[in-house]
């Protein structure tokens, strides 16, 4: 794993190497599931699911349910890549030295925190002031 805590409110490697560990496995888990998701959206429809090949619906509807199925696992898709992007993060943020800080105070981000939530950026006090000025 790279250098050893540089910044304020870090984790040292030795600290951090089960929640890079833990990322690893979530990491290849997302990967597996973007793959099957993005295949499921963009390859198969309706009719190849079902063994039938013709591309013509039986119902207007069908043609509706087809779009918010492809629609809603693309949002699917989305999510689960944007879950790739802080996983990736973290573990860079380990290689720096820098896991466990809050990116925004500096303050170490509490291990039962990142016990639910490995690739957090932020502590709970930055992310609930967050959340309460996005509300109001």
């Amino acid at each position: 794993m790279g250098t050893t805590g540089s910044k304020k409110g870090a984790y040292t490697q030795e600290e951090a190497r089960p929640f890079h560990d833990k990322l690893r496995v979530l990491r290849a888990r997302v990967v597996g599931d973007t793959t099957h998701l993005a295949e499921g959206a963009l390859n198969q429809s309706r009719g190849e699911s079902s063994g039938d090949l013709s591309k013509m619906p039986i119902h207007m509807a069908d043609i509706g349910s087809d779009a918010y199925e492809q629609e809603f696992s693309l949002d699917l898709l989305a999510a689960e890549q944007a879950t790739l992007t802080e996983i990736d993060s973290a573990l860079a943020r380990i290689e720096a030295g820098e896991y466990g800080a809050c990116v925004n105070c500096g303050k170490r981000i509490k291990k039962t925190r990142l016990h639910a939530i490995p690739f957090t950026p932020i502590c709970i006090d930055c992310a609930t002031e967050r959340d309460q000025e996005s509300r109001g």
